[in-house]
C-alpha cells in the first residue's frame, strides 16, 4: 500500500477565490453558527484546511472548479468533464492542514465516489465508496486500485449525497 497525501486547495487559488470564485462571483462571509443564523454550516467541511467548520469561524461559500484549475496547470482539456461546486472555504488566510496524513471527513459509513482522470482531463472511472471503520486503510486500498490503472493521473473525492467535492489525490 502506497501512502496518499489528501491535497486542499492550494493557497494561490485560495487567494483568487476569496477575491472571485470560479463562477465569476465575489466573496460573501458569514460567521458560522449551529441555528443558521446568518450563517448555518457548522460541521460542514472547509476544503482551505480540511477539517469542519466550528462555531464562530469566518467562512464562505464558493464556487470551485478543481479539474479546471488542474487542467490550466497540466494543459489537460477535460472538456465536457469541467464542472464547478459550491465548497467552504475560511473567508480569511488559516493555517491549512493540521495533519497530511489522516483522510478528512472520513465518518465511518459515509458514502463517497472515487472519480479518476487521465492525463487529459477525461474521466476514465469511478467507484462507490462507503467509509469502513478503518477509514485509513479503506482509502488507502481504493486508491491503490485507482492508481493501479496507469492512464490516472489524480483521483476526486466527492460526497455521493450532493456530489460535493471532498478532497483531491494524485499520482504518487
Amino acid at each position: 500500500m502506497t501512502a496518499y497525501t489528501p491535497l486542499p486547495i492550494p493557497p494561490a487559488t485560495l487567494k483568487e477565490l476569496r477575491d472571485t470564485d470560479d463562477a465569476g462571483q465575489p466573496l460573501q462571509p458569514g460567521t458560522a453558527s449551529e441555528n443558521g443564523i446568518p450563517f448555518h454550516c457548522v460541521g460542514s467541511p472547509l476544503r482551505c484546511c480540511l477539517r469542519t467548520i466550528e462555531p464562530g469561524e469566518r467562512v464562505a461559500l464558493v464556487s470551485y472548479a478543481p479539474l479546471r484549475r488542474w487542467a490550466a496547470e497540466t494543459g489537460a482539456q477535460p472538456g465536457a468533464y469541467d464542472e464547478s461546486g459550491p465548497v467552504f472555504i475560511h473567508a480569511g488566510e488559516c493555517e491549512g492542514p493540521r495533519s497530511t496524513h489522516d483522510y478528512p471527513f472520513a465518518r465511518q459509513g459515509a458514502l463517497r465516489t472515487i472519480r479518476r482522470y487521465g492525463a487529459d482531463g477525461h474521466i476514465v472511472g469511478g467507484r462507490l465508496f462507503e467509509i469502513p471503520e478503518d477509514a485509513g486503510g479503506g482509502f488507502d486500498q481504493a486508491f491503490d486500485a485507482a492508481f493501479a490503472e496507469p492512464e490516472v493521473a489524480l483521483v476526486h473525492v466527492r460526497a455521493l449525497e450532493y456530489g460535493c467535492f471532498q478532497f483531491e489525490v494524485r499520482r504518487p
